[in-house]
């Protein structure tokens, strides 16, 4: 199969973050892919890749970068394809990447999630694939469902915690 998400990486560094997404993915059953390309490093390649994605299919990308966070930028000032940025914590907590990634410029956007926020960068593409997709829609909105009932649990299971002054 084709993949119709790719997710982007600055450094193979970054994949316990980036991966995240990965399992979500797996868990929707959304074809994608995983590459690792720097904008620093490997300029003319991101260039290249950004350039080509919409040809191959690819419907989202998803960027992962930490410090100066420059990948999400480039990729979006190289193609029409949605990026969605993941910023990557580093020496500042991510704030660095943050601001690097949210500040674009007006006509090169970039969605951007927070910091290390690899897994809403990926419920948000299969949101965004989800409109031209019922079956994808409704695994999405039964994932959703599922955090409400975890959240339900969750305060039933603080009904058994107790403490003297505890009133409920």
């Amino acid at each position: 199969m084709q993949p119709i998400v790719s997710i982007i990486m600055g450094s193979t560094s970054d994949l316990p973050v980036m991966e995240k997404a990965a399992k979500f993915f797996d868990e929707m059953g959304i074809y994608f892919e995983i590459n690792a390309l720097s904008a620093h490093r490997t300029p003319a390649e991101v260039e290249a890749f950004a350039r080509e994605a919409k040809g191959r299919g690819i419907k989202v990308i998803i960027a992962g970068a930490g410090m100066a966070a420059a990948l999400p930028g480039v990729l979006a000032a190289s193609t029409t394809v949605p990026v969605i940025g993941v910023p990557i914590k580093g020496l500042l907590d991510g704030l660095d990447a943050l601001l690097s990634i949210v500040q674009m410029p007006p006509g090169v956007p970039v969605a951007t999630v927070g910091v290390n926020g690899a897994l809403n960068a990926a419920i948000l593409a299969a949101e965004m694939l989800a409109l031209a997709d019922p079956q994808l829609a409704e695994r999405v909105s039964a994932y959703k469902a599922s955090l409400k009932d975890k959240i339900v649990k969750a305060n039933k299971d603080l009904a058994d915690v107790k403490y003297e002054f505890k009133t409920n």
